[in-house]
C-alpha cells in the first residue's frame, strides 16, 4: 500500500507521546493561526479560482469560523485536558474515579470541496488540540485550494505528525485500506457509506458529516420581507453549495403568494437585475457537478431565475413553483442555487412531510408564533434546528454540529470537536492496603456477604427512602 509506510511513521510518533503534551499541542495550533493570517489572500484567491466564492463569503465562512474554532480552543484546552473526577459508591469512597481524555492515535480527515478550508481547519484543530497524529485528505474537486493546503500547510505543522495526502477517488480508496484510530468524513451519503464499510474493517470509529434536504417552513404569521432575505442569503450563499442551505420551502399557497414577490426583490437586492454580473454571488465548482444541477430545473415551473452559463459554470438564483414530491429536485440534496416550495395545507402537513422522509441536518422554521416554532421543534428529528433564520446556529463554537440518521453520525464544533478526537479513558486508581474492606467480596460467600457489598456498592434513588 503507497501510503503504509506513511501512517507507520506517523504512528510511530504517536507512540512517543510526542502529540501528548498540552504544550506542544498548543504550539501546533498556533501554527494553523498562523497559516491562516499569512495564507489570507492565497486562500481568498485559490476559494475564487475554483467556485467563484466572493472574498466576503470566504472571510466569514472560512476564515472567521476557524479563527473563531482555533481561539475556542485555544482559551479552553488546559480546561479540557484536565482529568474529571466522578461520584463514587461507599465501596470505593476512599480511591480516586476519574475519566482521562486520551488521542485515539493516528486519525483522518477527509474534506469536501464546498468550504475547502474550514471543513479541513475545523476538525483538524480538534483532532490536534485532542492529541493525535493526523492525516487530512482535501478535496481534489476544489483543486486550487487542495494545491495551496498541500504546499502550505505542512511547512506550519510538525511533518513527524501531521501529513497531507492529495488525489481522487483511487488514492482515497487505497488510503482508507490502511488502520486509522478514527476517521472523520464529510460529504455525501453514498461515500459515507463507503468510508463507514472501510472503517468497518479495523473496527475503526467514524464521524461522519453528511448532507441531506433540509426543509424550511413558513407559516401564515410571519414578517415575509424578512423570511425573503434570510432565506435567500441562506440558499444562495456560496451558489447554493452549502451542506445546511434550506434546501426546500413548505408553505400553503397563500404564503407562496406573499413570497414570490419578496424572494424576487431581495434576489434583487442583493446580486443586482442580473446576478451573473455580481461580484457577490459565487459559481458552481466544477462541470460534472453543473450539468447534475441544471438537469434539475426540469422539476416544476421555474417562478424566478432559471438562466445558465455553461462556460462559467454560472446558475442564476432561481425559486421554482408547482414542484411535486415526486419530482427529481426532491429526490436528491440539490447543492446548488435552487430552491424549490413545496405547497401544503398547514402546518400538519408540514411536519407530517418532513417526517416521512430522511432525518435532515437542519430544520428551518418561520413564524412570529413561538407555539409554531416550538411545534415543529418538539415534533420532528434533525441534527441542528433554526428559527427564523438560515445557516447562523453553524457560527455557535458552543453547539454540538451533526447530522442523525442519513444525515451523519456524530458532532463537533468548539468542545464536541475535542471530545470527538478523544477517547474517555476511565480510571480507578486504588490503594494496596485496606484488604479487610475487600472481605465480603471474596468466596466462600453468603448471604451475609452479599448484604455488605449490596449496601456499599449500590447507587440509590434520591427519593428512596430506607427504614432500618
Amino acid at each position: 500500500n503507497p501510503y503504509a509506510g506513511l501512517v507507520n511513521n506517523l504512528r510511530a510518533s504517536w507512540l512517543s507521546r510526542k502529540t501528548w503534551p498540552r504544550e506542544y499541542r498548543m504550539a501546533q495550533l498556533e501554527a494553523l493561526g498562523h497559516f491562516l493570517d499569512d495564507k489570507k489572500q492565497e486562500i481568498l484567491e485559490a476559494t475564487a479560482a475554483d467556485m467563484g466564492k466572493p472574498p466576503f463569503e470566504v472571510e466569514l465562512s472560512e476564515l472567521l469560523l476557524c479563527k473563531n474554532e482555533l481561539h475556542e480552543t485555544l482559551n479552553n484546552l488546559s480546561h479540557w485536558m484536565k482529568d474529571k473526577q466522578v461520584d463514587r459508591p461507599l465501596a470505593t469512597r476512599l480511591d480516586s474515579a476519574f475519566i482521562r481524555k486520551e488521542p485515539y492515535g493516528v486519525v483522518l480527515i477527509i474534506a469536501p470541496w464546498n468550504y475547502p478550508i474550514y471543513l479541513i481547519l475545523g476538525p483538524l484543530i480538534g483532532a490536534i488540540a485532542a492529541g493525535n497524529c493526523v492525516i487530512i485528505k482535501p478535496s481534489e474537486v476544489s483543486k486550487n485550494t487542495e494545491r495551496l493546503v498541500a504546499e502550505a500547510l505542512p511547512h506550519y505543522l510538525d511533518k513527524d505528525c501531521f501529513a497531507v495526502v492529495t488525489g481522487g477517488v483511487q488514492e482515497t480508496t487505497r488510503l482508507l485500506e490502511n488502520k486509522f484510530d478514527y476517521i472523520f468524513y464529510t460529504g455525501s451519503p453514498s461515500v459515507g457509506r463507503i468510508v463507514m464499510t472501510a472503517a468497518a474493517k479495523h473496527l475503526t470509529p467514524v464521524t461522519l458529516e453528511l448532507g441531506g434536504k433540509n426543509p424550511c417552513y413558513v407559516s401564515d404569521t410571519c414578517d415575509v420581507p424578512n423570511v425573503a432575505r434570510r432565506v435567500v442569503w441562506g440558499r444562495f450563499f456560496n451558489a447554493g453549495q452549502t451542506c445546511i442551505a434550506p434546501d426546500y420551502l413548505l408553505c400553503t399557497l397563500e404564503m407562496q403568494e406573499k413570497l414570490m414577490p419578496a424572494l424576487r426583490e431581495a434576489i434583487t437586492e442583493f446580486f443586482g437585475p442580473n446576478p451573473q454580473e455580481s461580484p457577490d454571488f459565487g459559481r458552481i465548482v466544477g462541470d460534472k457537478q453543473f450539468r447534475r444541477i441544471r438537469a434539475l430545473l426540469c422539476s416544476g415551473r421555474v417562478a424566478i431565475g432559471g438562466q445558465t452559463d455553461e462556460a462559467e459554470r454560472y446558475i442564476a438564483p432561481t425559486v421554482l413553483v408547482e414542484v411535486q414530491p415526486s419530482d427529481p429536485i426532491m429526490q436528491e440534496e440539490i447543492f446548488g442555487p435552487i430552491l424549490p416550495i413545496i405547497i401544503v395545507a398547514n402546518m400538519d402537513e408540514a411536519i407530517d412531510f418532513i417526517n416521512s422522509r430522511e432525518r435532515p441536518l437542519a430544520i428551518y422554521v418561520f413564524s412570529s408564533n413561538d407555539k409554531v416554532v416550538n411545534q415543529v421543534l418538539e415534533q420532528t428529528s434533525s441534527g441542528g434546528f433554526c428559527s427564523n433564520d438560515t445557516l447562523m446556529h453553524v457560527t455557535l463554537t458552543s453547539l454540538p454540529f451533526g447530522g442523525i440518521g442519513n444525515s451523519g453520525l456524530g458532532m463537533y464544533h468548539g468542545k464536541f470537536t475535542f471530545d470527538t478526537f478523544s477517547h474517555c479513558r476511565g480510571c480507578l486508581k486504588r490503594g494496596m492496603g485496606r484488604e479487610t474492606l475487600n472481605a465480603p467480596r471474596y468466596p466462600p460467600y453468603s448471604p451475609k456477604k452479599f448484604g455488605i457489598v449490596q449496601a456499599t456498592s449500590k447507587v440509590t434513588r434520591k427519593d428512596d427512602c430506607t427504614l432500618l
